[in-house]
């Protein structure tokens, strides 16, 4: 059997098994007495192991199998859960996860696991274990998994009509070689099955066999009231057919991955007194039918080769625009419009294919404030609120880390320890709450503690130690912009530095890493409350709105995302303040950055009484971006310049206009101090 067709699937529904198991398992910690949710990782691990074995990955399946045996232990209530078991089966977990993600590398999956399945054995041998599993001892030869062709829904029905009284079958049925007419002898066997009971799934679809586009083999998976040899003998009186297999489905959760015992002689099954229950199967039965071909898994890079390919066209349909523009002919202006309309409806329903939830980032922070709150000896809760919330997978693949940072500085030097807390009139317990939200063209993504917050006077003395800031200007700083110091490269207000972090350490990094999103990071903080990093990101990286302007004969793009508003001023309402010229801007006092200077234009005479301004926003600073004049807004494609001119100073990329151009965009965040 050639299995590489299916680890694509396999890597993806183990990862999933895996992050139930470390979720279950938190849940356990908690209610060590609740056998349902041992119940579910024992599913999990079981459904793993099957996978594994038949995948032919030995050391994962035998370190299951072995978890499996504890878990089916403490299930019996034959050893009691406590936190030293707890730890082991988590580093289980950890080992499982490893290999995995080795084999998802294209590695072999091996892995010395002498120690922790020792372990595992002196749980269940120190507990007096009885060796009698009811599911672990059943060898994964027994099953054939067939975990692509069942989702989760057709699983539930399967499992709806055992539990009515039904029984759920799989055909595989050979057609002769020397068969002519391949579509009339799959009618006839569909004709047979439907007068049997409700076919919920075929294998290749209805409409491929109708066209006979499959081999001499198909699939049909069927709810019923008969037995497994009269389907037999019922398919087999159809001429022309070679052989039929007939499998019981028994569905042993509602898992994706399901166990399939093969039939023997005859699998008795009970036929059902109530009518009523039928009709209810059978109408689900329909349901999975209509809706079974309604998802599909689609590998990332066909979405990016998508992505690329509409990418093209965006700067496409701007050179139709202009050619419009320019020949001023109705049809066409009427054509271009309407092609704008439908790619702009083409653009959003890519985006949202491209949309992954936030969730699974978050995933992995409940088993790490574990461990870590078990380091430092301290009581931690986590509360994740909108994990359902999307970003584009760009952004998610590069948040994780930063969100990391955050949160562990967060309990390392954020939340006291508990004698402390109890002291300061607090509950034992720190919390820490991790919220994500949509709005506008942005999520926020905010981690709020309860702990110490942060001190303004050493934090002003350390950066005036480092020379960060002079004492004229820490003397007018607000306790917001006090806080905003600790972005500042190399700044800590750390004692000392731990292995796990130092409120401040590596902030800088957070920061750049965000701000290389086109994103925004900022803090706010009481000193013995508690504290708020909030990180604003963009929905999407490629395809931005921005204000084009022109310098010189030369075009830039600026993002809209930055722009507070445009406006034309008299030169003689521009200010002079401390060697800066400046403007008042409804009553804030925001400095002028001349544009021209900062990309070392050759100076020109300048002509005219007025001056067009850009407003741009970093946080609650303001900058006012000085330009020759104003084209329009735009949807532009973001292309990055390349490792050559990737240190090109205020320049985030580069974009192809309407007519043929390249507009450079402009880092209004590199502008601001």
């Amino acid at each position: 059997m050639e299995m590489n067709q299916y680890l694509e699937v396999f890597i993806e529904e183990s990862k999933e098994h895996l992050q139930s198991c470390n979720e279950k398992l938190l849940e356990l910690e908690k209610n060590p007495s609740d056998l349902l949710i041992v119940n579910e990782i024992f599913r999990s691990a079981h459904t793993l192991k099957g996978m594994s074995a038949t995948m032919g990955y030995e050391d994962l399946a035998n370190l299951t199998h072995q978890m499996e045996n504890v878990l089916d232990a403490i299930r019996n209530e034959k050893i009691a859960v406590s936190a030293e078991i707890l730890d082991i089966v988590f580093a289980s977990v950890d080992d499982l996860e490893e290999m995995v993600f080795s084999i998802a590398e294209g590695g072999d999956g091996k892995k010395d696991v002498t120690k922790v399945v020792e372990m595992l054995k002196q749980i269940e041998n120190g507990e007096a274990v009885s060796s009698e599993l009811n599911l672990s001892d059943t060898s994964s030869e027994d099953y054939v998994q067939l975990i692509q062709n069942y989702d989760d829904y057709e699983n539930a029905v399967i499992l709806q009509s055992r539990e009515q009284g039904f029984s759920a079958y799989e055909l595989t049925i050979t057609l002769r070689e020397d068969c002519l007419l391949k579509a009339v002898r799959v009618f006839m066997v569909f004709e047979i099955l439907e007068q049997a009971g409700e076919v919920i799934k075929s294998v290749p679809s209805v409409d491929l066999l109708e066209e006979e586009k499959f081999d001499h083999q198909f699939t049909v998976a069927l709810i019923t009231k008969d037995y497994a040899e009269d389907l037999k003998n019922k398919v087999m009186k159809v001429s022309e057919i070679d052989e039929v297999i007939v499998r019981q489905l028994v569905s042993k959760s509602t898992n994706s991955s399901q166990e399939l015992n093969e039939v023997t002689e005859q699998v008795p099954a009970s036929k059902p007194k109530n009518e009523k229950a039928q009709e209810q199967v059978k109408t689900s039965a329909k349901q999975v039918a209509a809706t079974s071909s309604k998802t599909i898994r689609v590998n990332i890079e066909r979405l990016d080769i998508l992505m690329n390919l509409f990418e093209e066209l965006v700067i496409d349909r701007g050179r139709l625009e202009q050619i419009s523009k320019d020949l001023n002919n109705n049809e066409l202006n009427e054509t271009v419009e309407r092609m704008s309309r439908i790619s702009g409806d083409l653009q959003n329903i890519i985006l949202n294919m491209r949309m992954v939830p936030v969730e699974t980032v978050f995933n992995r922070f409940p088993r790490m404030i574990r461990q870590l709150a078990k380091d430092l000896n301290k009581k931690i809760s986590l509360e994740i609120v909108g994990a359902e919330t999307e970003l584009d997978r760009t952004v998610i693949d590069e948040i994780g880390d930063p969100l990391v940072h955050l949160l562990r500085n967060a309990i390392d030097h954020g939340i006291e320890m508990p004698a402390d807390r109890v002291k300061n009139g607090k509950s034992e317990e720190g919390h820490v709450v991790l919220s994500a939200y949509h709005s506008g063209n942005h999520v926020f993504i905010d981690i709020e503690d309860d702990g110490a917050g942060i001190n303004r006077e050493r934090v002003l003395k350390k950066a005036l130690d480092r020379g960060v800031v002079t004492e004229q200007i820490a003397s007018t700083l607000t306790d917001k912009q006090v806080y905003e110091l600790i972005f500042s490269s190399g700044f800590s207000t750390a004692d000392k530095i731990s292995d796990i972090s130092g409120r401040g350490v590596g902030l800088d990094v957070v920061k750049s890493t965000i701000e290389s999103l086109g994103g925004m990071v900022s803090v706010d903080a009481q000193e013995g409350k508690g504290s708020l990093f909030s990180i604003q990101l963009p929905l999407t990286l490629s395809i931005i709105s921005v204000m084009l302007v022109e310098l010189r004969n030369e075009k830039f793009a600026i993002p809209l995302s930055s722009i507070i508003e445009t406006a034309v001023i008299k030169k003689e309402d521009i200010l002079q303040a401390h060697n800066q010229k400046v403007i008042d801007f409804r009553g804030k006092i925001v400095p002028l950055v001349f544009l021209t200077d900062i990309f070392e234009f050759p100076e020109t005479i300048e002509d005219g009484d007025f001056v067009s301004l850009i407003i741009v926003r970093k946080g609650e600073k303001m900058a006012a971006l000085v330009v020759d004049s104003f084209i329009g807004q735009q949807e532009i494609v973001l292309k990055s310049l390349g490792n050559y001119l990737s240190s090109v100073f205020a320049i985030s990329g580069a974009t192809i206009l309407g007519d043929g151009q390249v507009a450079l965009i402009v880092d209004c965040n590199a502008l601001i101090k």
